[in-house]
């Protein structure tokens, strides 16, 4: 099929992704560097018979996302990292009730208010654990223009197969980045869309939560006649309320298990010119487009250097890593705009600790360059 060219900004992609992946509303709050998805998206939502809605804040915002959801609608809220905070509560409930919706998360400079109009990778640990209590969180991130629309396309169909909120962190950079993109027809884009399980039965016989422990429950739309219960507390099949110590072990034990038996549905990375490296390039997000420049220009010094880039970043690729420590020991490079998250995920998949390899990190709002990476591997990796 033919491909689209277009030429957008990452935050803007993002929004028509989610309007051609079917979704139909949008609940949300302006916030920098995110505020362009709610501009986007608020023009395109009524023309195809969908809504956008500006609340009074952030967490008005996944409110109405959720209730929308509950109903049978694909729904997004977009925000940054300070917004993340205030929707924490809720985006709890939509865990443990087991309510599809994605989160866009465009990352800025923090704690706090930080620096909303620079850069940072500093909440991928928020997204990882982004509530209270035990969830299994999936979290997406891209790397380029094509992929702010290819995976937020793949986070709604994720998140109806999973029945969970899952995250697309973007970041300042490819937020606001303007350039070319290749985008995927939308006739490929409709075909793949996979929706949520609907039970066909009698609606007596209905127990949404009442499934295999591999498996998320199965949520019907409301106003069609069958009838459960939502909570933020544990619940049993029909959804109301327990304390029952064996019902709430098996509830929380399957909302992680649904997602760890499943795997390698959602796992996603790239391998770039890895097959003769002596050396692996770590990074992710926008850094991993500075760090493809750095790779190409130590390639040209005749280096033998390539980079490993997670795409899906929760749940991490263990077994990858694990598989690249093993064939690259310590000449390993690992770049990250924040004071050290991700590298935690490599350190438990390796075995090893940051002092053992190579580490760079910047949380100052700024980039890390091309210039800046050669330079540091130079220093301490060759």
């Amino acid at each position: 099929m033919s491909k689209r060219e277009v030429i957008s900004s990452g935050n803007d992609l993002a929004a028509r992704a989610a309007v051609d992946a079917g979704c139909r509303f949008f609940g949300g709050y302006p916030i920098t560097p995110s505020s362009e998805i709610m501009h986007t998206i608020s023009d395109l939502l009524p023309k195809v018979g969908g809504a956008c809605m500006q609340m009074e804040d952030e967490i008005a915002g996944i409110c109405s996302a959720i209730g929308a959801s509950m109903s049978g609608v694909r729904s997004m809220t977009a925000t940054s990292g300070p917004g993340i905070s205030l929707k924490a509560e809720n985006i709890g409930l939509a865990f443990i009730a087991e309510v599809p919706l994605v989160i866009v998360n465009v990352m800025r400079g923090g704690p706090s208010t930080g620096l909303p109009t620079r850069v940072q990778q500093g909440d991928v640990l928020q997204a990882k654990t982004p509530t209270h209590g035990d969830v299994k969180s999936i979290v997406l991130c891209p790397g380029n223009l094509e992929e702010c629309y290819t995976e937020t396309v793949r986070a709604f169909n994720l998140a109806d197969r999973f029945m969970q909120p899952v995250f697309v962190l973007l970041d300042e950079t490819l937020g606001h980045m303007h350039a070319k993109a290749e985008l995927p027809s939308l006739q490929e884009v409709e075909e793949g869309i996979k929706l949520r399980r609907q039970f066909m039965g009698d609606p007596a016989d209905y127990r949404p939560y009442d499934v295999p422990d591999d498996e998320p429950a199965i949520l019907n739309p409301m106003f069609k006649g069958y009838r459960y219960h939502y909570t933020g507390l544990h619940h049993g099949p029909t959804g109301f309320p327990t304390e029952d110590a064996e019902i709430c072990d098996r509830l929380i034990k399957r909302l992680f298990n649904k997602v760890e038996a499943h795997e390698d549905e959602i796992e996603s990375y790239e391998e770039y010119l890895l097959d003769d490296a002596e050396y692996l390039v770590i990074a992710y997000g926008s850094t991993a487009l500075a760090a493809r420049e750095a790779v190409n220009r130590l390639r040209e010094e005749g280096v033998k250097i390539g980079m490993f880039r997670p795409i899906t970043l929760f749940p991490a690729p263990d077994k990858k890593m694990k598989e690249l420590q093993e064939r690259f020991g310590n000449k390993v490079y690992m770049a990250e705009l924040n004071m050290g998250q991700y590298v935690e995920a490599f350190e438990r998949a390796s075995g090893m600790h940051r002092d053992e390899f190579v580490t760079h990190f910047k949380a100052n709002g700024r980039p890390i360059s091309p210039a800046e990476m050669v330079a540091k591997i130079k220093e301490e990796l060759l």
